[in-house]
């Protein structure tokens, strides 16, 4: 017996449909585990403190001046300009000694330059936690010898970030796949490695550049564990340590402490909207995907 055109046309289509429904529930199901945690943070930033202790799900009256009394009980604005010094000097750093020690590696020929840039990818396999206690030995001798402050100061937030092993290997890669004629064409017109990497190449890797300011900068901006070592004061402490002593200081105080959370996190949630698009686009042409 021989089936029907129409019925086979229809039992393909059905499935087809079937995909993609079975696709978007499983992306639904995803989406509410991702979002349902942060919207429970900013709906329990809005209630009263009854409210919050009674797990009701929306507040009966937003309470927004509970940002304010936030901001104030964890002296935020301190944290905050700390912060933003702290990734601003990070992201400078790392963006240049970056792009140098990629430049290198891909476009210039010297001795040893493969078994160096294979042990410098080897680090990545290990842990930054096991990382954390000779790095901390390292900044608090260079303090002792060195005519700059390390501990409590900005050197130890900020320096030993500066070198990125996978901002390297990433524009590594991409700087690789420049065109050899480029640079053959901009040796012609006399130009040398510093003016074709400033002139060619990075205004045609602005996609990997992008990924990696935004990484670097939600990997500064929540950054914990290592200022915790590294200061013992609030003078250059980020905002994560002041939200961990706020929440630990503020006790039940449940809605002031989720209001104290979203405005740990509203700058990343600002960046990402702003380059939502052009990072999602910089991942698929910047060589991410393998």
């Amino acid at each position: 017996m021989v089936r029907s055109p129409v019925r086979h046309l229809w039992y393909y289509r059905f499935l087809r449909i079937l995909k993609v429904a079975f696709t978007y529930v499983i992306l639904g199901i995803g989406a509410l585990l991702a979002l349902g945690p942060f919207a429970w943070m900013v709906s329990t930033s809005l209630m009263t403190l009854g409210e919050a202790i009674s797990g009701q799900w929306l507040p009966s009256s937003p309470q927004f001046h509970n940002y304010v009394v936030a901001w104030k009980e964890a002296q935020f604005a301190e944290y905050f300009f700390n912060t933003v010094i702290i990734t601003l000097i990070t992201l400078a750093g790392e963006l240049t000694f970056s792009v140098l020690a990629a430049y290198a590696f891909a476009r210039i020929d010297f001795p040893g330059r493969n078994l160096i840039f294979s042990i410098l990818l080897s680090t990545m396999m290990i842990p930054a936690m096991v990382l954390m206690i000779p790095n901390f030995l390292t900044v608090t001798w260079l303090g002792r010898v060195g005519p700059i402050k390390w501990v409590n100061n900005w050197p130890a937030l900020t320096i030993p970030f500066m070198g990125s092993v996978f901002s390297i290997f990433l524009l590594r890669q991409f700087f690789a796949q420049i065109p050899n004629d480029l640079f053959d064409a901009a040796q012609i017109d006399g130009a040398g490695h510093l003016h074709f990497l400033w002139y060619i190449v990075l205004p045609l890797s602005k996609a990997p550049l992008l990924v990696i300011t935004v990484l670097s900068f939600i990997g500064t901006w929540n950054a914990l564990a290592w200022p915790l070592l590294v200061t013992n004061s609030p003078e250059w402490r980020p905002i994560a340590v002041g939200l961990y002593q706020f929440v630990d200081e503020a006790g039940s105080e449940m809605h002031l402490q989720m209001a104290g959370a979203v405005i740990a996190v509203a700058p990343i949630l600002l960046l990402y909207f702003l380059t939502q698009r052009q990072f999602t686009e910089s991942i698929t042409r910047s060589g991410l995907k393998g």
